[in-house]
């Protein structure tokens, strides 16, 4: 089933997706909306998921992300993973659809945030952000500001981009909070010069939270 499935996602390659996916770091050239096709005609296959991540392929572990029972992976097995999730967007899936929805979910956030490994640590960034929005009275935001304020500015960008998404929240979602997210944001000028194209918000922290707060407003 497994090298059948391959095929399938070798056959949907192509290569003007691949240039622009490696792009950004992922090696794969298959569309994501054909690859979520595939994944509706599978429905969800556990055991089928787990094989599909060991292959080691992007296009296959994204596949069995969108296929896997997330409440069925064990702690154990989600960190083993994690580590494993080089490619932007099979972390970014990887998090999104199967960590969030794990029951371990917050017992891994605390553990990977302080990670020395960066893409393990922005997991653990990507996951406190959720509770920034969804559930803030678990954490300690001004000691989480006080971290990004000394970390941020230096971790790498993967970690830095996950660090740089919590400030922004912890300014939207929190009014008292918002002044100074947007005062750490303007000294440390992450992502200030980030490529923007028109129509997008930009991800640099002042200019996103009064983006959002004026949407959410109505002005």
């Amino acid at each position: 089933m497994v090298a059948e499935i391959l095929a399938e996602l070798a056959a949907l390659e192509d290569p003007r997706t691949r240039e622009v996916n490696e792009r950004h770091g992922d090696d794969h050239g298959v569309n994501l909306g054909k690859l979520r096709a595939v994944a509706k005609r599978l429905k969800t296959r556990h055991d089928l998921a787990r094989d599909l991540w060991a292959t080691g392929d992007t296009a296959a572990r994204l596949l069995a992300t969108l296929v896997c029972r997330p409440k069925a992976f064990g702690v154990g097995e989600l960190d083993a993973m994690v580590r494993q999730t080089r490619a932007p967007k099979v972390h970014d899936w990887f998090v999104n659809y199967v960590v969030k929805k794990s029951p371990h979910a917050d017992d891994l956030r605390r553990a990977w945030t302080a990670d020395p490994d960066p893409v393990v640590a922005s997991a653990g960034w990507a996951l406190t952000t959720e509770k920034v929005t969804k559930k803030p009275e678990v954490l300690d935001l001004p000691a989480l500001l006080d971290v990004i304020e000394a970390e941020m500015k230096g971790a790498p960008d993967r970690l830095q981009w996950s660090m740089n998404h919590c400030l922004a929240q912890i300014g939207i979602d929190h009014a008292e909070h918002r002044a100074r997210a947007v005062d750490i944001g303007e000294r440390l000028e992450v992502l200030k010069d980030y490529p923007t194209p028109p129509g997008c918000t930009s991800p640099f922290a002042p200019v996103w939270i009064a983006e959002i707060v004026r949407r959410r407003s109505g002005g």
